[in-house]
């Protein structure tokens, strides 16, 4: 059912994925323990000339991509060059599942915004943690670079090689390995698609306590790896807080298994949570275990027009109050963002123009209960002007076309030309006045400058396009854009990780002391990289 919102009195109507969220939605780079020591606990950077040869072949969609080692002054470590000796052995590990061909591997090498590319000559497809920890084993002592990938939804370039990186694809490790019904555990391997999870649990009445809009792609494992938040962050929490287990392989073969089902067990260090958000710096994941909720019984979506930022915030505390216990999403978009998907993607705007938009989603377990609530809170939003314009749906259909307004507008931003994407958490009241500012600063310089996001959460998306990369567009947002939100003792990154893109802008939001800490405990998992 959609039905359109009438105000009582007359009011004046105005004209807004993967990671997760889309979060970051793949598993980080890894190494071999003998990575030697990085600037910082993400990575290394340094300047050298290209090491690898421009690829004859491109993938499918557009232009090629600028390698990565070309467009950025990335200096590749002392790794081995993977040799046919080395291709035999993998062979022997993996029998049939070792891919040197050049267009699959050319998918492969580019992140799906194309905007960093690789140049890898193998990809790996094991089934099994016990073949991931033989390959592991095996590059650990030949000192060959591996470059774990799920579903290659990332948004900061940690999905794809820097350089010759081996691809270590979890694609294959797609079973599900248990589901108690009681207790809706989920165990499954790491490559098993968010989307197809979310369908096995909501057919045994569960939903999954994560949502994407890259959900058709990304694989848990990377949702783990990267912390992904996504569109249920509000109703469910983080996934440190979900997850109950992992099965984890470390760079030199070692099988960690803390797949554990208990929602409590307090025996020592939580060793699960190193790996929630790490990026694959630490160790790959290969086994999931988390914990469901139950699905709910009756689901309402609002989208709503409202007139600016401050109706936006105060829609929001008002929503808190009344929906209180049902409300499970609250998003927002800007005209930009509506102009964008309308354009690009021909979808329809389902209320009247307007500055700002927002998504409300309830879930609760009585249908009758929740409209009630639903139909106080909007009767109170619009007799007092925070909301000009607006339509409510119950049915599949009609809430699934409301989400895709919102969820796919980070496919309407990679169709507007370049985009660099910026995931900031940052406090509410003043969420929205970096947009503004970009605006003013980069003037011409950008085609557009688009904000949308988790406004429950407090996280921004933030994203500027161009015709094509520009070297003075990137300086004039970077470090600018870290240091406005430092100054706001925000976070350069609330949910897509930092990849490759912000491995160093991690000052900007960990003190000294906590790099430190990080750089040491990474010492003491991998002490030959140090």
């Amino acid at each position: 059912m959609l039905r359109r919102l009438v105000p009582r009195q007359p009011l004046r109507l105005f004209q807004w994925q993967a990671a997760c969220a889309r979060g970051a939605s793949v598993q980080r780079r890894t190494w071999a323990s003998t990575i030697p020591r990085p600037l910082g606990p993400w990575g290394a950077v340094g300047n050298s000339p290209p090491v690898c040869r421009r690829s004859s072949s491109t993938p499918a969609s557009g232009p090629e991509v600028a390698l990565t080692q070309e467009r950025y002054p990335v200096k590749r470590l002392p790794f081995s060059t993977p040799s046919e000796a080395d291709l035999a052995a993998f062979e022997r590990i993996i029998p049939g599942r070792v891919v040197t061909d050049t267009e699959v591997l050319a998918a492969s090498n580019v992140d799906w915004l194309r905007t960093v590319r690789g140049c890898s000559r193998v990809l790996l497809r094991p089934r099994t943690s016990e073949e991931v920890a033989h390959i592991l084993r095996y590059c650990h002592e030949r000192n060959l670079a591996v470059n774990p990938q799920g579903g290659n939804t990332g948004m900061v370039g940690g999905s794809v090689p820097v350089f010759d990186e081996i691809i270590l694809s979890t694609a294959l490790m797609n079973q599900v390995i248990s589901f108690h019904s009681v207790s809706g555990t989920l165990v499954c391997q790491a490559g098993c698609i968010l989307e197809e999870l979310s369908q096995y649990v909501e057919a045994r009445g569960f939903v999954m306590p994560l949502d994407l809009g890259a959900k058709g792609s990304c694989h848990i494992g990377g949702n783990v790896a990267t912390n992904a938040g996504g569109l249920r962050f509000l109703r469910y929490g983080s996934l440190h807080g979900t997850v109950l287990g992992l099965e984890v392989v470390l760079a030199d073969g070692t099988v960690l298994n803390c797949l554990s089902t208990l929602r409590k067990d307090n025996t020592g260090y939580d060793l699960k949570q190193l790996f929630i958000g790490s990026e694959g710096t630490l160790g790959v994941i290969t086994a999931v275990s988390i914990q469901c909720p139950p699905k709910p019984q009756a689901v309402n979506v609002a989208f709503l027009g409202c007139p600016g930022f401050a109706e936006v915030l105060q829609t929001f505390s008002t929503c808190k109050g009344l929906l209180g216990e049902i409300l499970s999403a609250y998003e927002f978009m800007d005209a930009e963002c509506m102009w964008l998907v309308r354009h690009h993607l021909h979808l329809t705007s389902p209320v009247q123009e307007s500055p700002f938009y927002v998504l409300i989603e309830t879930s609760g377990s009585r249908a009758e209960h929740d409209a009630e609530k639903l139909n106080d809170f909007l009767e109170q939003a619009l007799r007092s002007g925070l909301v000009t314009d607006g339509t409510v749906a119950t049915d599949q259909m009609k809430l699934k076309a409301l989400w895709a307004l919102r969820e796919r507008i980070s496919e309407a931003l990679s169709r507007d030309g370049y985009v660099y994407k910026y995931d900031l958490s940052l406090p509410t009241d003043t969420l929205y006045d970096l947009v503004t500012d970009l605006r003013a600063r980069l003037g011409s310089q950008a085609k557009r400058v688009v904000g949308y996001g988790h406004l429950g959460d407090g996280n921004l998306h933030l994203n500027v396009t161009s015709e094509d990369f520009s070297r003075s567009l990137l300086d004039a947002l970077e470090p600018y854009v870290y240091e406005w939100t430092a100054g706001q003792r925000g976070s350069v990154s609330a949910e897509h990780g930092l990849g490759f893109k912000k491995k160093d802008a991690l000052h900007y939001s960990k003190p000294p002391a906590a790099l430190r800490l990080m750089q040491q405990l990474k010492a003491s998992w991998t002490p030959r990289a140090s």
